[in-house]
Formats: structure tokens, C-alpha cells, sequence
């Protein structure tokens, strides 16, 4: 039997080696890992308009199918959901992270992108295609023309492309984030700032699931206020699901679970088997609530400006960019990371970072992702008996 080790422990593995290393290599074997780091970098600007546009294409043009009204609405709640977890995340984060952190911490913090005393030998450059709008903007309007006109073809050739892409991400991308990794923490190790980036990640990481804990039960007591059920019973009810996506890391791979638990907690048959696998590509309420609170403590520990305004249009950009990345391994942090570059001003250290930060936690994102999937189910639910009350009515007279 074959043996296969998880992304997170390869990422863990990764942090302790790369601290490790620094502390006995030579500053000439430090910098050949600094230039591939840089490489790799270079190649995921490239690719990251790439990933947009075939996630985020694709995903558009699926919402073409399902059932109308019902469709909007799904859609609507799980978007308000995912960035309502967003805007908490980020309250929560600013009112929090400054009582946790010294003066001390953040004086050092400040360095973390400022010091380049370790260097790449030389730099490959990759120019992208495409500019990050620009592949935003070219996927909305190719995915809703395609949903729109409900053309086949071009459903089969995005569908495709979407393939590739999915292909690059997990031969590619995932197998060399561990070295990626390693590559960020022997540089920050060389230049002295492990200290405040692991006193960083423990402080987060303590942050992030506590409000994992609270968004889950807001999203089931709302649920429970408009369908007069006991929210606690249906959060407990939904806890398998919770379980399964822990050792899974994948929303689209919990889907059976996640649909059986919701039907258990009186969620219509045909209502549940429509809501549940399209809120398990766009709602991300879990990966929304990572996301932010990683990029904030980033931001806040090494000086950057991360005000509210900033974040509000990341936080609403974010909601959308991540439709379809729950089907793919670190898909979330891949599709962010466009965003973070462009609108957060990250640069090559801190992507790191914070796709090191973001899947430290991982299991517990994707987690509260299908839990809160139950919650949107049992209000669909209560929606649809509405509607159909309302037809009936209608019909009558």
C-alpha cells in the first residue's frame, strides 16, 4: 500500500525545514532556493490570469443551468454569505490583532519586505498575458454570454480549458508550493525575521478559529429563525459533513455527505440536490473568513495600509473570483492571489506567507465552507415552500 502524505504536512514539513536550513546553509546555497523561489513566483504571475479565466469562465457559465428563480436566489445568499464572512472577518481582525501584537512584533515585522539582505542569483521574467482585470473582466463577459445564448460548444471548449488549467494547478503548482515554501522561510530565516512570522501564524490561526465557530452558528440560528428549527440540533446534525471536509480539504469531494446530512435536517429532496453541489462551488464563507484575516495580519504586522475601504472591494471582487476554486486543491488561495497582488499591493514574500498562513488551515476552511452550505439548503428550502404556496394560490383563483 502506497503511502501518500497530505499538501498540509508537505507545507509544515516545508516551514520547519526551511527555518531549519537557514540556520546551517551557506548564504550561497540560501540564494539558489531564493532564486527558484523567484522563478516559481514569476511563473504564477503568469499563469494566475490564466486560472481566472478558466475557473472563473466556466463557473459563470454553468449558472446558465439550473432552476430560475430558485437559481438567483441560491446564488444571491451564498454571495451575501461569503461576504458578509469577509466584512466580519475583517472587524474582527482589526479590532483583535492589535491587542495581540507587541510593539516589539511589529517593529520587526516592518523588515519582513523591507531588508533584501538575501538576493536571487537571476530572475526569469514571465510577463502575463493578460492584466488581472482584464481576465476578470474577459470572464464575466465569455461566461455570461455563453449562459446567456447556452452555447454548447463553447461550453465543451471552456470546459476544457478549465481541464488544463485544473491540470496545471495540481501537477504543477500544488507539487512545487512545498519547496515555494521552503524557498520563503530559508530566506526569512537567513535574514532573521522566523520569530514574528510564527508568533504571526499562531496568533492568526487562533483568531480564524474562533470565528469559524461564531460564523457557523450566526449562519445556523438565521437558518433556524426562518425555518423554526432548532439550530443548534441542525449544526450538530450537519457535523459529519464538517468531519469529512476536514480530511478531504474539498468541498466538491464532501458533496454526498453534505447532502445527506441536509436532508436529514428536513431540506426537500429535489431542493437539496440542486442547492447543496451549487453552493459547493459558489459559497465560501470558510475560505472568505482565511483569506481576509491572513491578508489583514499580514498587512498590519509589516506596516502596509489596510483600511476598510481597500478591503470592502477586495472582500466583493473575492466572492466572485473564487467561483468554481472549491473543486481544486488550494484553489482559493490560487485565485486570490491575483487579487491580493493587485489590489493589496503583495509582493513576492508575502504571497508566500500567505498561501503558507492560508493552508495551515486549510481543512478547517473548506469545513466551514460545507457546514454553512446546510444553513443556505434549510433557507432555499424554506423559500421554495413559498414560492410554491404562492403558485398554488395563484392557480386557484
Amino acid at each position: 500500500m502506497k503511502f501518500k502524505i497530505g499538501l498540509l504536512p508537505k507545507i509544515i514539513m516545508a516551514i520547519i525545514a526551511g527555518i531549519l536550513a537557514s540556520m546551517v546553509f551557506p548564504l550561497w546555497a540560501v540564494e539558489i532556493f531564493v532564486t527558484i523561489t523567484a522563478i516559481f513566483s514569476n511563473f504564477l504571475s503568469f499563469i494566475i490570469p490564466l486560472i481566472i479565466l478558466g475557473l472563473v469562465a466556466p463557473g459563470i457559465a454553468d449558472l446558465g443551468k439550473g432552476a430560475g428563480k430558485l437559481l438567483g436566489i441560491t446564488a444571491l445568499i451564498a454571495y451575501a454569505s461569503t461576504i458578509s464572512a469577509g466584512f466580519l472577518s475583517y472587524l474582527t481582525t482589526e479590532w483583535s490583532l492589535p491587542m495581540l501584537l507587541s510593539a516589539e512584533e511589529l517593529k520587526s515585522g516592518a523588515n519582513i519586505h523591507v531588508e533584501e539582505s538575501v538576493s536571487a542569483y537571476f530572475n526569469v521574467d514571465m510577463p502575463p498575458l493578460m492584466g488581472v482585470t482584464t481576465a476578470l473582466v474577459l470572464a464575466f463577459v465569455i461566461g455570461l454570454g455563453v449562459a446567456s445564448i447556452e452555447g454548447n460548444r463553447m461550453k465543451v471548449i471552456l470546459q476544457e480549458f478549465k481541464d488544463i488549467i485544473i491540470w496545471i494547478i495540481e501537477k504543477a503548482i500544488i507539487p512545487m508550493l512545498p519547496l515555494y515554501i521552503f524557498g520563503i522561510f530559508i530566506k526569512i530565516g537567513a535574514e532573521g525575521q522566523v520569530a514574528v512570522v510564527l508568533g504571526l501564524f499562531f496568533k492568526v490561526i487562533i483568531i480564524i478559529f474562533i470565528m469559524h465557530v461564531l460564523w457557523l452558528l450566526l449562519q445556523f440560528f438565521i437558518a433556524g429563525s426562518i425555518t423554526k428549527k432548532n439550530p443548534i440540533k441542525a449544526l450538530i446534525t450537519m457535523m459529519p459533513a464538517y468531519m469529512t471536509a476536514l480530511g478531504t480539504q474539498s468541498s466538491a469531494a464532501t458533496i454526498p455527505v453534505t447532502l445527506s446530512q441536509a436532508k436529514k435536517n428536513g431540506v426537500d429532496e429535489d431542493v437539496a440536490d440542486f442547492v447543496i453541489p451549487l453552493c459547493a462551488t459558489i459559497h465560501l464563507s470558510g475560505s472568505m473568513l482565511k483569506i481576509v484575516a491572513c491578508a489583514f495580519a499580514i498587512m498590519y504586522m509589516t506596516g502596509m495600509e489596510a483600511n476598510f475601504e481597500m478591503f470592502a472591494g477586495f472582500i466583493m471582487m473575492l466572492g466572485i473570483t473564487m467561483i468554481a476554486a472549491p473543486g481544486v486543491p488550494g484553489g482559493a488561495i490560487m485565485a486570490a492571489v491575483a487579487l491580493l497582488e493587485s489590489m493589496l499591493g503583495f509582493d513576492q514574500t508575502l504571497i508566500g506567507l500567505m498561501i503558507a498562513l492560508y493552508i495551515t488551515m486549510d481543512s478547517f476552511g473548506t469545513a466551514c465552507n460545507v457546514t454553512g452550505d446546510g444553513a443556505i439548503a434549510m433557507v432555499v428550502n424554506q423559500i421554495n415552500k413559498k414560492i410554491n404556496r404562492k403558485n398554488i394560490v395563484e392557480v386557484s383563483n
